[in-house]
C-alpha cells in the first residue's frame, strides 16, 4: 500500500506541474484594468473551454496529491 500511494503521489505531482505550466497567466487582467481596458476585463471573466478543464484537472490532482500525502503521513509514520 505504501508503494502504491507513493507512486500515485509522484504521478499526481508530475501531472500538476505540467497542468500549471499549461495554464494562462492571470495577471493580464490587472494591467488591462489600469490602462483602461476594463470592459475587456469584465467580459473575460467567464473562462472558456480548455482553461476551465485545466483548472478543474489541477484542482483534482492537487486533492489526490494531498490525500496521498496525508495517508502516507498518517498510516506510515
Amino acid at each position: 500500500m505504501h508503494t502504491f500511494l507513493t507512486i500515485v503521489m509522484l504521478i499526481s505531482a508530475i501531472i500538476m506541474v505540467v497542468l500549471v505550466l499549461l495554464q494562462r497567466s492571470q495577471t493580464d487582467g490587472l494591467s488591462e484594468a489600469i490602462t483602461g481596458g476594463a470592459e475587456q476585463l469584465f467580459s473575460k471573466q467567464k473562462a472558456r473551454g480548455i482553461e476551465v478543464g485545466l483548472n478543474r484537472l489541477t484542482i483534482f490532482f492537487s486533492i489526490v496529491f494531498f490525500l496521498c500525502a496525508f495517508l502516507l503521513g498518517y498510516y506510515f509514520k
